[in-house]
């Protein structure tokens, strides 16, 4: 893989941050960030706009970091999943806005 190919970082769009969280029962999130799902799982919860409700918008980090689910431990930045992801959020959108004719 060349250089080029590499997501930086820092100009990420924190996909990650999007992707729905399935917490473990041995987590220790606080239940004001969680939801459970239709189908009874149990998740960090997302704002409107489809964030975990843990990022710190002001600074653009997660706020639990030290208390982080299981799950967001494992995920590796610039890993194989973490490049899939980012792949397939830039391909849906760069599409750009639907447009509707009638």
């Amino acid at each position: 893989m060349n250089a080029a190919a590499v997501p930086l970082c820092e100009r990420c769009d924190a996909v990650c941050c999007r992707l729905t969280v399935v917490l473990q029962p041995e987590d220790r999130v606080p239940s004001h960030l969680t939801t459970h799902t239709d189908a009874g799982l149990h998740v960090m919860d997302r704002d409107e706009e489809g964030w975990c409700v843990a990022i710190d918008a002001a600074r653009m980090c997660c706020s639990i970091y030290e208390t982080r689910p299981d799950i967001c431990r494992r995920f590796v930045m610039s890993g194989p999943y973490c490049r899939d992801v980012r792949d397939d959020y830039l391909d849906r959108t760069s599409r750009g806005i639907p447009l509707t004719l009638y």
